[in-house]
């Protein structure tokens, strides 16, 4: 036997047992594809029935909320005050592991607690009433609309956010998070349905009250309205950053996982290169903390004073409590039609990569690709 023949006869055993030996990895990789494909689809399974149940208490909830709205408008503060001492904590607990309870410290919750201690511990305090209504109806309500705050049933924590801001209306962002939206409406039906409010405009053994509160002359609206929580809107601003930018700064400063407000907004910002990133540079990058504090300010300057004219006319005040409402829900059809799929596609692009895996062949296929080789080999041995 000449050693060209032995040669081929050679290579042929090495390619049969390759053959065979890829065959074998090849069906053990399809067995494992099997065994990911299945466990990814129990738990697709566990996540819809979760997000379903999700959204059948929150569509029960809501339809309970408008049934309340109507019967007994003066009670929905109560039902306010129960969802925010009861989602508060849990929230608090949950951001504490994701490292997210720097978010506790930002307005809209300064101003619910405030909000909390209006309407369980002065409800007839006047002047607070209307610290409480410019705070709602002013940052509150538009951080709803310029943040996207969305009504997603199915998502509990997008759906906490609305009730704190709809019944509150608290800011969206951050409570970053916070999307009771129907709860929104608490200020609106003490302004204008709240049967205790009637009475108080008629009190006993005195003239008829044009509106409670009680309105003096336009300086004093003014002061109640807009220079009052303004100073208590700066007055939480110095708050938080001595807290968190001098007293807190080494620790955000060693770990990076921790966000907070800027944080979260300046990552999302720079991504999109859009306008808010362009101008909290304006004065370059080691002044933007001191630009978001500034737009901010001019933000909450604005639409403080936007609750004047919202405070003195009832259908001006509807037209905004349909806005906002119509802003949440548009939101989150957006979110569930958009976002959400392209949050899964996504995540399936990162599993894919973190766990290739390659396309099935067919045998006969593998068989004539290692007799190519073969063959190409004996053409070099020979050559």
């Amino acid at each position: 036997m000449s050693k060209t023949e032995e040669a081929q006869e050679e290579t042929n055993g090495d390619s049969y047992q390759q053959v065979k030996q890829s065959l074998k990895d090849r069906s053990k990789k399809v067995a494992q594809t099997k065994e990911l494909l299945s466990k990814q689809a129990v738990q697709t399974k566990e996540i819809l029935s979760k997000q379903a149940v999700t959204h059948l208490l929150g569509v029960l909830s809501f339809g309970g909320f408008c049934f309340l709205l109507g019967a007994r408008p003066q009670d929905i503060r109560y039902v306010y005050c129960f969802f925010y001492v009861i989602f508060v904590p849990l929230r608090w607990i949950y951001y504490r592991f994701k490292k997210w309870h720097y978010y506790l410290l930002d307005f809209c919750y300064y101003a619910n607690t405030i909000f909390l201690v209006d309407l369980l511990l002065y409800p007839r305090d006047e002047k607070l009433f209307m610290v409480c209504f410019s705070f709602a109806e002013g940052p509150l309500a538009w951080a709803l609309i310029i943040w996207r705050c969305s009504l997603v049933f199915s998502s509990l924590d997008k759906l906490q956010l609305s009730i704190l801001l709809l019944k509150d209306e608290l800011k969206p962002l951050y409570c970053l998070a916070t999307s009771f939206a129907p709860f929104r409406i608490v200020f609106f039906t003490i302004r204008w349905w709240d049967p205790a409010t009637f009475a108080a405009m008629h009190p006993e053994g005195t003239s008829h009250r044009v509106s409670w509160p009680y309105i003096e002359d336009r300086s004093y609206l003014w002061k109640w309205l807009f220079i009052v929580p303004l100073c208590a809107y700066t007055l939480w601003q110095v708050l938080y950053f001595l807290i968190v930018n001098v007293l807190r700064r080494q620790r955000l400063l060693r770990d990076p996982e921790v966000m907070t407000s800027y944080r979260e907004l300046s990552k999302k910002a720079q991504k999109a290169n859009n306008l808010w990133w362009r101008l909290s540079g304006l004065l370059g990058d080691q002044n933007r903390m001191f630009m978001y504090i500034l737009l901010q300010g001019l933000f909450t300057v604005a639409t403080m004073a936007l609750t004047v004219p919202i405070f003195l006319s009832y259908e001006l005040h509807v037209i905004f409590q349909l806005l906002k409402v119509a802003a949440t829900a548009w939101n989150g059809g957006s979110f569930l039609l958009d976002v959400m799929p392209r949050q899964v596609i996504l995540k399936e692009k990162k599993k894919s990569k973190m766990q290739p895996v390659q396309p099935q062949q067919d045998p006969s296929q593998l068989v004539q690709e290692n007799a190519l080789q073969a063959e190409n080999s004996d053409e070099g041995c020979l050559s």
